[in-house]
């Protein structure tokens, strides 16, 4: 099942119809915790509405939860951290976070900052090396587990993280620099250990990369990450986590305004954003 907000609605959409969640804020209702039972009871028990999600503005699926991100969980996103930080001397931090057992997670974004379906995600203006990293990112309720699924693209300026890692907050979090969406996937079981992650980048009418990785590459686990970030810290509505990726255009490539960025991953949709700068 698949929650999406449309119009400030609340949207549950089935195999076979849609609903409009009454009476229940974003919030309150992904802290639902049985989410997916109370979701399949609620379509037995009310009338389906006519679609109204094809050729609406989907709104990111969220409300007041963090977006927060991971970083170094594939072997290739260990490759590119310490390709563009060598001139640093800081690649061997991302070699050994790789082999830790404590994970990387960083802050990503508030709500507020976030873009959602066909909004545009920005890049910086003191930034020379711009890149959309498309994610599998888990939600998790107050409690800390894992009830549902969305696609995250962590937007970053390879440039100043691989200047410095203390820089990575810059690299990492400014305006626009995450988009989630297109819903959130609400399934009976944990997600399949063979979706495929899909990518592809549009410049004037024109693929300028493509490329598709599945998450079981990935060498931690989800309930490993979660549990890190709700070691020490509460989360009273729940957190959306961002688990890192391996789908890295090459070093030669950086984002340019007017770029489309099309994220996809099998079960969940597609993600769209247009490439821009703050004005």
């Amino acid at each position: 099942m698949k929650l999406f907000k449309v119009d400030g609605a609340v949207l549950l959409q089935t195999a076979t119809a849609e609903y409009k969640v009454e009476n229940l804020s974003w919030d309150a209702l992904v802290n639902q915790e049985n989410l997916y039972d109370f979701l399949a009871a609620y379509a037995t028990t009310h009338e389906p509405i006519a679609s109204t999600i094809d050729g609406k503005q989907l709104e990111a699926p969220i409300g007041s939860q963090e977006i927060w991100a991971a970083g170094v969980t594939y072997l290739r996103s260990k490759e590119a951290r310490m390709d563009e930080s060598k001139e640093s001397g800081a690649a061997d931090f991302y070699a050994k976070v790789y082999e830790a057992k404590r994970p990387e997670l960083f802050f990503k974004s508030t709500a507020a900052r976030c873009a959602g379906p066909d909004q545009e995600v920005w890049i910086r203006r003191d930034s020379q090396w711009n890149v959309p990293e498309p994610e599998l990112t888990l939600f998790a309720n107050a409690s800390g587990k894992i009830i549902g699924y969305t696609i995250g693209n962590d937007m970053s300026s390879r440039d100043i993280e691989g200047e410095n890692p203390l820089y990575l907050p810059q690299a990492k979090c400014y305006q626009r620099s995450a988009a989630i969406g297109p819903c959130l996937l609400v399934p009976s079981k944990p997600i399949d250990a063979d979706t495929q992650i899909h990518m592809s980048i549009e410049r004037s009418n024109e693929i300028v990369f493509s490329g598709s990785i599945s998450i079981n590459q990935m060498k931690r686990k989800h309930e490993e990450l979660i549990g890190y970030l709700f070691m020490e810290m509460d989360f009273p509505q729940g957190v959306y986590l961002m688990t890192g990726t391996c789908l890295v255009p090459p070093n030669g490539f950086t984002l340019a305004v007017g770029d489309l960025v099309h994220m996809s991953i099998d079960g969940i949709g597609s993600l769209r954003n247009k490439v821009a700068i703050k004005q």
